[in-house]
């Protein structure tokens, strides 16, 4: 009979700890493929996102001039249509019977002067503006372009490393999948809520010059003696990282073989 795949509870301590430190330096592999992209995939977002405001932005601009230039022909059509009732005054004032009326045609023709004169000052207020936002609407342009071009060069960069990177990285994630089977539920929660609060993501550690390698407080000599018996899980207390002995962290045999 094949021998049957051992069970959560036929897992020992010693095979959590390799399977746990094993586990770390995966995803430690991980981030470091994450931090050789640097801050690119952020600056790409933030362009992007830039991006999409200078093109709100740009059909902001194009709304509010198209405003503007339909308040100035409207303010054009009323002073041509105030010419035409003074021209129409002053021809009835030459038919008048009285003074009376005379006088009220006058005021009609001054209070259409005035209209003129009120429209021209609008027409010369609204041009302004309308000269204020092309302008604007240029500079937007020009940032835009500049922003696309920007965008280009980041994604390239970013496009680089992503394929020079993309296979390794895919492999890592897949070893880190097949270790993860081997860690339980709730140790595996544990290790990843401590990486996520760690310094530089690590949740394991191993114990250097009698002190936890992660935060350097020093470890009292009994504690070490149970991390190297390896018979539960422990952590610094003043870290909450995971600690294990240099053997099962390999470096012992590495220092020997030097």
């Amino acid at each position: 009979m094949a021998t049957e795949t051992k069970t959560e509870k036929e897992i020992t301590v010693e095979e959590k700890l390799f399977a746990l430190y094993d586990l770390q330096k995966v995803v430690s592999k991980i981030d470091e493929i994450k931090i050789l992209r640097g801050e690119l995939p952020l600056e790409v977002q933030d362009l992007e996102d830039e991006i999409i405001g200078l093109n709100t932005r740009l059909e902001h601009f194009e709304t509010e001039i198209k405003e503007v230039q339909a308040t100035i022909l409207s303010k054009k059509i009323e002073i041509e249509e105030s010419q035409t009732k003074i021209q129409r005054y002053k021809e009835q004032q030459e038919n008048v019977r009285n003074n009376r009326e005379f006088d009220n045609l006058s005021k009609e023709i001054e209070f259409q002067t005035l209209e003129i004169e009120l429209s021209e000052k609008r027409i010369r207020e609204f041009s302004a503006l309308k000269e204020s936002k092309v302008a604007e609407q240029a500079l937007a342009i020009e940032k835009l372009k500049e922003r696309k071009l920007d965008l280009e060069q980041k994604k390239g960069e970013l496009n680089e490393i992503v394929s020079e990177t993309k296979q390794e990285e895919e492999k890592l994630r897949e070893e880190a999948k097949k270790i993860e089977i081997l860690i339980e539920p709730r140790l595996l929660a544990a290790f990843k809520r401590i990486r996520k609060n760690a310094r530089n993501g690590l949740g394991v550690v191993y114990v250097q010059r009698d002190a936890c390698g992660g935060c350097f407080n020093k470890i009292p000599a009994q504690r070490q003696l149970d991390i190297r018996l390896r018979k539960k899980i422990i952590v610094c207390e003043y870290c909450g990282r995971i600690l294990v002995d240099q053997e099962l962290a390999g470096v012992l045999q590495a220092v020997a073989a030097e």
